[in-house]
């Protein structure tokens, strides 16, 4: 994979420079620490991965894909959080905030990876397998949540639960309880089974957020989360549950 690193503080980049050399389909074709060389790198280059810092010189990592003609997936590197909806509004294939973990970035670089499969494969492939590549996401992954005029930039693992309101699920985390505009079911999909479990018709809760759980009158479980938050687990989902915890 051919990666150019937009970053204009030179020690970022050799950070940069040193997690991508543990991973060995990581090409880095050139860095730039401004937008006109930027800009003239990158349709010279052509790479397929543009790692693009937000703050530069004079100028925005916006400011450099608004001009160029070859555009390459793009990862926006960032200290700071405020620029997440104009990076999601992007289409950028992911948000990573500095310092940057190299777990995250080895999540991000998977996701261009599956972006850039050749068509053959990807055709080759069961429409199911497709569907959960592609869709699926886990717990290193960054999600932008809105609720009216608040906006948050939140790791998935660190969201205990979702509870259905409608056709709305409420987040939990840090004490915030957001209204986002997806049903249970919706988000279901979207989450890795192996992090996100459905309690019930009205939770879905992470598995590694439980604290303690206690049978409840219904010959289901009362699950508590480490948050307080606690969630019945009706009959049959307390099997799908056991079978999922134990050995």
């Amino acid at each position: 994979m051919k990666i150019f690193i937009v970053e204009d503080s030179r020690l970022a980049r050799q950070e940069l420079r040193t997690l991508l050399a543990a991973i060995p389909d990581a090409d880095i074709v050139g860095e730039a620490a401004e937008l006109a060389p930027a800009r003239e790198a990158v349709e010279q280059l052509r790479p397929e991965l543009l790692l693009l810092d937000v703050e530069l010189p004079g100028a925005t990592g916006f400011d450099l894909l608004d001009q160029l003609e070859h555009l390459p997936l793009v990862v926006f590197t960032t200290a700071y959080d405020q620029h997440a909806l104009a990076a999601f509004e992007r289409n950028a294939l992911d948000y990573l905030l500095k310092p940057i973990e190299p777990q995250r970035l080895e999540a991000a670089l998977a996701k261009a990876r599956e972006r850039l499969r050749p068509k053959s494969a990807a055709a080759s492939a069961t429409a199911t397998n497709l569907a959960l590549n592609t869709t699926t996401k886990g717990a290193d992954d960054m999600v932008f949540l809105r609720d009216g005029e608040r906006c948050w930039f939140v790791r998935l693992g660190d969201i205990a639960g979702f509870e259905a309101c409608g056709n709305y699920a409420q987040a939990w985390f840090d004490g915030q309880r957001p209204l986002i505009s997806r049903t249970l079911t919706q988000l279901e999909e979207r989450l890795d089974p192996q992090l996100f479990f459905r309690a019930s018709r009205s939770h879905l809760i992470n598995l590694r957020w439980i604290q303690t759980i206690a049978l409840s009158s219904n010959e289901g479980y009362r699950v508590t989360l480490r948050d307080g938050h606690q969630v019945e687990v009706s009959r049959r989902q307390a099997r799908l549950l056991r079978e999922k915890l134990e050995l």
